[in-house]
């Protein structure tokens, strides 16, 4: 959570969505080069050297990131403090049920505003969009004290807090569909990892990869295409269409790369499984299948791509749509995807092995292609669900919505 606080401090600095977007871009480039170099060069430290020199380096790099951190903070905007943004909501919420019986009114002068009683906010009616929450910023008697302020501050709202709570429930649908195309992603990280010990690791005549090693690739992968998205590709589909992707056509387009690693996954596995079968390893516990390794590579390199373009999208989607109040919380949402996606997908698969026998304790012996081939299924139903939230979902800023709304999504 503190890396994520740190991303959205960063794009604090930052004016336009586009420029904020790049932010984003090299904050997790520099996020997955990170992981590379801990994965590869720390590791390597603690097996061969010493435990203790690795967490030293560890400790130094936290200590260098600490002080560059805390030289540059006088050069930083901050945002002043205001109220607990979740409070708001729950205030909305409960001053919407506290008023459900009253009727709403077209006059926005009957409505409760940041700067109601000063005359430097137009009064203006909230939008007709969930309207049954309109109520809880509907002033009545008692509400509001003669100079302005609120008297009752469970049972009143400005049309700003309503609307922001709004805004939140019509993010919800597409941040869903983030769980639910992480979940295959997180199952195919532990499988992964199953199929690389069962298979030849070997990478020359005196190297043997460590299994948990191979999905160094994904990270590695991102990283690159993170780049080469940001320097070359993007830039290149502007100049060709005039347009910029969206954050919703990113995140479109993540999805379809991660339906495409599930495929690949399928068909490396079922060929695995075929060797196996050739040389009847499929009741020999810990048997080796003469394949190498490498074959797993591709779909780990797709799965790369699909997060350098998921990632960076999600977090500048939700960092451009929530609320002021919220831009911490924006860019923590994907690490809350994560972590629901890995506990959902342990889950899911005891529920596999209990209903099916597509996941024995010998793999060689199980179909795990098939339980890549349903996820290719539940993916591809996915998608045309995030497809109709996307085309349904309105940009809070105009100027995103126009552009966005002569492309695909």
């Amino acid at each position: 959570m503190f890396r994520f606080t740190l991303a959205a401090l960063g794009a604090n600095q930052f004016d336009k969505p586009k420029d904020q977007a790049i932010y984003f871009n090299w904050f997790f480039f520099t996020f997955y080069a990170g992981c590379v170099f801990s994965s590869l060069v720390i590791v390597y430290v603690q097996n061969s050297i010493s435990w203790g020199l690795g967490f030293g380096i560890c400790a130094v790099a936290s200590l260098i990131g600490l002080v560059t951190f805390l030289l540059g903070k006088r050069f930083y905007r901050h945002d002043k403090p205001q109220e607990n943004p979740y409070t708001s909501l729950a205030r909305v919420i409960v001053a919407a049920l506290q008023k459900r019986n009253i009727s709403l009114s077209s006059d926005g002068k009957d409505y409760f505003h940041e700067n109601d009683g000063t005359n430097k906010t137009a009064a203006a009616v909230p939008k007709r969009s969930f309207r049954f929450l309109n109520c809880a910023a509907l002033k009545t008697e008692g509400d509001i004290h003669s100079d302005g302020s609120v008297a009752k501050p469970w049972r009143i709202c400005t049309v700003q807090q309503v609307e922001d709570l709004k805004t939140l429930i019509r993010i919800f649908p597409i941040w869903a569909s983030a769980v639910f195309v992480s979940i295959p992603i997180a199952v195919q990280t532990n499988m992964t990892v199953l199929q690389a010990l069962a298979m030849d690791r070997h990478l020359g005549p005196n190297f043997k990869m460590p299994a948990g090693s191979i999905t160094v690739v994904v990270l590695l992968s991102s990283a690159i295409f993170i780049a080469l998205l940001d320097r070359f590709l993007f830039p290149a589909w502007q100049k060709l269409t005039g347009h910029s992707l969206t954050p919703l056509q990113r995140i479109g387009t993540a999805h379809a790369f991660n339906i495409l690693s599930m495929a690949i996954s399928a068909l490396v596995e079922s060929k695995r499984l075929k060797v196996a079968h050739d040389h009847h390893l499929q009741n020999q516990q810990g048997a080796v299948v003469p394949m190498l390794a490498l074959w797993l590579f591709p779909q780990l390199v797709v799965v790369g791509i699909g997060e350098a373009l998921s990632f960076p999208g999600n977090v500048s989607f939700y960092y451009q749509e929530f609320p002021v109040s919220l831009k911490s919380t924006a860019t923590a949402m994907f690490s809350l995807v994560a972590g629901i996606a890995y506990y959902v997908s342990t889950a899911l698969v005891d529920l596999i092995r209990n209903v099916t026998a597509w996941l024995p304790d010998d793999i060689n012996h199980g179909r795990l292609d098939n339980v890549y081939w349903t996820f290719v299924v539940l993916g591809l139903l996915n998608f045309g669900y995030f497809l109709v939230c996307a085309k349904l979902y309105k940009y809070r800023n105009l100027q995103q919505e126009v552009e966005g709304s002569s492309q695909l999504i």
